[in-house]
């Protein structure tokens, strides 16, 4: 078996590029005999390409298969050289298909010294990645020639850019040891910034009091999913706190000066509801004036006049929204890596995931897949972004079929993969929203007196209720679990912190 030459340039001799079909993919055999021949003659070079090098990443399939032996041997603490390997593959009758015995004795001649096994190594991976693209160009080109029509061009654009961002992010870089100074200097700052902070908060604050000190803010890299069934306030909570990670940036900056900019923006992606519902949301609970009376125009000069005024205020706000209906996962990470790159980008909040699709491209084989595939590329973009995700959730309708109608982890759709990639769950529940269906009716009582006793317990369990709601954090990786109480407005859907001795709640 012969090495073969370096790839033909581009162009040739007439200054003309050669067609695709005419050139020879990137590979480097040299290399990958090297490689192997020091592997066979010290099996601790190993270590030095352990880590990135698989034996899919060979252009020969001989010499994968090769590697693949020698791999097996050395993680199962067992010798490989050529002697060992021999015996193997003609237990396994597969020695003549490797070259048979001269081909493993031309390998190890082939070893220009055990140091450059790492060297030989990347030089293998290189060319493998190389081939990936390759690969994708194709794929991209044929795409865009017709071979699935049922993609248009904006949804090519999305499943190429998923698969250069799974080619980066599976084999683009190598992951590495962080030494433990390091990690301790990382602990000590962010112990530092929770001490010297109001509150202890340590992370970016999410505007309200007792969960800013239950978890200590919003800390980067978190998937955070926030769970409800429908009329319990999940987007009026999200939007609460996007409200309040606003200001807390707004704040942080003007204590660095009054000309110094938030050091980052708010994301949130409304797939249910447009951006213009979203902002009249904001602007409702922020100026206390119905939503309803807003959109019916039913409203005062002085209304009105408060309704502009808190506006001009909320438009200084770093806070941005993105309406697009069923929203791809590849294409919310673009859309956040661009915000990153160009205002900088502080949290994201998705409404809700249940409405997202996976990438396009990709046909998911169930339900389940394809929101374990949303749950993982979140979570994928708040490590890579070093930002946290919010994202909403519905529940099942089994919450519905029992008498105590707090919700559980079970009770997550596609529970299994939410919960596993989730690095905190937490569930808003309003007990007046289920008392309020309680109400007794006269018709099935004995008496009138009866009746009135009904009515007068149902009131005064409606009292102990009246504007109050429960966020449940049922999960949290790096704190405790336990219930908030939390104040609720349901004439303006406004969640604001709950003061026990007063039963007021704080302002925006």
């Amino acid at each position: 078996m012969n090495t073969i030459d370096a790839p033909a340039p581009f162009g040739d001799a007439t200054g003309g590029l050669l067609g695709l079909s005419q050139r020879v993919p990137p590979s480097n055999l040299q290399a990958e005999q090297a490689l192997l021949g020091a592997l066979l003659a010290n099996n601790k070079a190993y270590e030095r390409v352990s880590e990135f090098l698989a034996p899919e990443h060979f252009a020969d399939p001989v010499h994968g298969r090769v590697f693949r032996a020698i791999q097996r041997r050395i993680e199962a603490g067992q010798l490989a050289d050529v002697v060992t390997l021999r015996a193997e593959f003609e237990h396994s009758g597969l020695l003549d298909e490797v070259g048979g015995p001269a081909y493993l004795a031309q390998l190890l001649s082939a070893m220009i010294g055990i140091i450059n096994a790492g060297e030989y190594g990347r030089l293998v991976h290189d060319c493998w990645l190389r081939r990936q693209l390759v690969d994708v160009g194709e794929e991209v080109v044929n795409r865009a020639f017709g071979a699935e029509p049922e993609l248009d061009a904006k949804q090519q654009l999305e499943a190429a850019e998923q698969r250069l961002f799974d080619l980066a992010k599976d084999g683009g870089s190598e992951g590495g040891f962080v030494t433990f100074e390091r990690a301790l200097t990382d602990a000590v700052l962010a112990a530092e910034r929770a001490f010297s902070t109001p509150g202890g908060v340590s992370g970016l604050s999410s505007g309200l009091r007792d969960l800013d000190s239950k978890t200590g803010g919003l800390h980067s890299s978190d998937l955070l999913i926030l769970a409800g069934r429908p009329g319990m306030g999940k987007t009026a909570l999200a939007t609460k706190i996007a409200f309040g990670a606003a200001q807390a940036l707004v704040r942080e900056a003007q204590e660095k000066g009054a000309d110094t900019l938030p050091r980052g923006t708010v994301a949130i992606f409304s797939l249910e509801m447009s951006a213009d519902q979203l902002a009249t949301r904001l602007l409702s609970e922020a100026s206390r004036i119905s939503g309803d009376k807003i959109r019916r125009g039913d409203i005062s000069q002085r209304d009105f006049d408060r309704f502009v005024e808190v506006s001009r205020e909320l438009s200084t706000l770093p806070l941005v929204i993105d309406d697009t209906p069923a929203i791809t996962i590849s294409a919310l990470r673009t859309r956040c890596r661009r915000l990153k790159r160009t205002r900088g980008l502080e949290l994201v909040v998705v409404d809700y995931l249940q409405l997202m699709r996976p990438a396009a491209g990709t046909r998911p084989e169930s339900r389940v897949l394809e929101i374990s595939m949303i749950t993982q590329g979140l979570k994928a973009i708040a490590k890579e972004l070093a930002v946290p995700v919010i994202a909403l959730s519905q529940l099942s309708r089994a919450v519905e079929s029992r008498e105590d109608k707090r919700p559980q982890l079970s009770d997550l759709r596609e529970s299994g993969s939410i919960e596993q990639d989730a690095d905190m769950v937490m569930f808003v529940y309003r007990d007046e929203y289920y008392e309020a269906q309680r109400a007794p009716k006269q018709v099935g009582h004995e008496s009138e007196e009866k009746f009135q006793d009904a009515l007068n317990q149902w009131q005064h369990r409606m009292e102990q209720v009246h504007n109050k709601a429960d966020l449940i954090i049922a999960k949290q990786r790096h704190g405790p679990t336990g219930t908030i109480a939390l104040f609720f407005e349901a004439e303006f859907t406004r969640f604001g912190d709950l003061d026990v001795q007063h039963q007021g709640h704080d302002g925006y």
